[in-house]
């Protein structure tokens, strides 16, 4: 148990109450390989997306996790929602209807080549959802906790009434809230900003996540002396993100930020901070040499975070460490979810990090 700001006692945890996601899931299709577009002649199908890459890895983790989105009521929807349903993600309270599943086309980037993303979106049935169409009370039935992105509200009007909508019902549950700021500037193009819309949510959360270019681009708020394009990434200067936030928006408790350093588009590193509201705890700098797939690292980070401040919240520095080993890991993965057990990531909070075979 924790106070909150205005005093109250609010369980973290929740002991066994479900965390309750909500977002777009698309069909993700990628050249095999390190092909670039221009010369596909296949693509490889999964399916993915912010909120439910949080809810995969939080029920990989064990945790009680419900995904909630809109999908076309014929096969691919009935495919896509097959695809998270066997990673063991409550889907009972998605919606049926619409005319599309949205698309995104990935092109892995290796070196200094970039990996490239291609939109496919527009008129999706998330994109076309309405503030109504989802029954929030049955949603949060049994739940502690409601996750959302940026990305969401930048889909569509709709969909961002939609989100604001979940959110007030989450904390008029009593549920904790949290956001990922997800920064996605493609999106973006509705008729409003993310600076004009992200505080009418952010004033409803409880824990604010974010990369470290994503407080810069929603609120303005920059670390001192970075450059994100060079890599230069100090935890330290990010410590004036996190309490500026917390003093912009007094009704956060927490902030955590990720803090990726890019050397090459198959080298970063990778770190964290995480401030309570007290005090700031850093997690160690991993070395990702070789990358497989850097998709989803940032919803492995907001995963683990949930499932670590759940597990121990009065262990803060096993928090973040967690949640930075549990991203860390997740850029060995091929797809968006993060497939890690517990045991691999507690293996390398401790040190290892040789990679040996386990036999």
């Amino acid at each position: 148990m924790e106070k909150t700001a205005a005093g109250k006692t609010r369980n973290v945890n929740g002991g066994r109450s479900w965390v309750v996601t909500f977002g777009e899931i698309m069909m993700r299709l990628a050249p095999p390989g390190y092909l670039r577009l221009t010369q596909a002649r296949s693509f490889d199908i999964i399916y993915g997306g912010g909120e439910a890459n949080v809810a995969v890895t939080l029920a990989n983790f064990g945790q009680p996790a419900r995904f909630v989105t809109r999908l076309p009521d014929n096969d691919l929807g009935r495919a896509c929602q097959m695809y998270i349903g066997q990673y063991g993600v409550d889907t009972s309270s998605m919606v049926w209807g619409g005319d599309r599943l949205g698309l995104y086309f990935h092109e892995f980037g290796a070196m200094q080549r970039g990996s490239k993303v291609v939109y496919d979106r527009a008129g999706s049935s998330l994109a076309a959802i309405q503030p109504g169409m989802v029954d929030w009370d049955d949603a949060f039935r049994d739940a502690g906790w409601f996750h959302f992105t940026g990305i969401t509200p930048a889909v569509s009007r709709g969909a961002a009434e939609a989100c604001l909508e979940a959110a007030t019902r989450a904390r008029e549950l009593g549920l904790v809230v949290s956001c990922d700021l997800n920064f996605r500037a493609k999106l973006w193009n509705w008729g409003v900003t993310a600076s004009d819309f992200m505080p009418k949510l952010t004033v409803l959360t409880h824990v604010a996540i974010g990369n470290e270019e994503d407080a810069d681009k929603v609120f303005g708020i920059k670390a001192p002396e970075t450059d994100v394009t060079a890599g230069k990434v100090s935890g330290e200067k990010y410590r004036y993100v996190a309490e500026e936030l917390v003093r912009r928006f007094p009704n956060l408790e927490k902030v955590a930020i990720t803090l990726r350093g890019s050397k090459s588009a198959s080298y970063n590193t990778w770190s964290g901070l995480y401030f309570d509201g007290r005090d700031h705890y850093m997690a160690s700098v991993h070395e990702v040499t070789h990358m497989v797939d850097r998709v989803g690292g940032g919803d492995a980070f907001a995963g683990g975070l949930i499932h670590a401040l759940r597990q121990f919240p009065d262990k803060p520095q096993q928090v973040v460490d967690f949640a930075v080993a549990a991203s860390c890991l997740k850029h060995s993965i091929v797809g968006d979810f993060n497939l890690v057990s517990t045991d691999e990531v507690e293996k390398l909070m401790k040190g290892d990090a040789s990679g040996r075979v386990a036999r």
